[in-house]
């Protein structure tokens, strides 16, 4: 991740509590958080979700940065994890359906029920969640 011209005085002061320098840290290194995870998650939709789990995660755990030189590294490293998330719920979703003990019930339902609970699921989503449908 870009080295970042955070004042050392911000990030101490970010570092021991101050809501103002928190909010500062946060305010200046997003940026940077959203170039970084633009890159790195490359093609996911979910670039403002990193961004703003990164900077939840730097919130909590300002405190835990052994200093400003290493801040930078931090970062990039959360940024990498949380561009995996995807692919790890999707593979632990996958496994999970494997240790159903009725997943074959799955394989014996005729496409048109499987189309049925599909659509009760999507339905079931909140509007901003719900996919586009398409133009009759």
């Amino acid at each position: 991740m870009h080295p970042m011209l955070i004042p050392e005085p911000i990030f101490a002061a970010a570092q021991a509590g101050d809501p103002r320098s928190l909010e500062l840290l946060l305010r200046d290194l997003k940026p940077n958080i959203r170039r970084y995870a633009a890159y790195k998650c490359q093609a996911s939709t979910a670039i403002d979700d990193v961004v703003q789990e990164a900077l939840i995660i730097l919130h909590r755990r300002i405190h835990t940065v052994r200093n400003l030189a290493t801040l930078g590294a931090w970062l990039a490293t959360i940024v990498a994890r949380l561009c995996l998330l995807p692919a790890l719920m999707f593979i632990k979703g996958v496994d999970e359906l494997r240790s159903i003990d009725d997943s074959l019930r799955f394989s014996r339902m005729s496409t048109q029920d499987l189309r049925i609970d599909l659509m009760r699921a999507l339905e079931s989503l909140s509007e901003p969640h719900r996919p586009d449908r398409p133009a009759a």
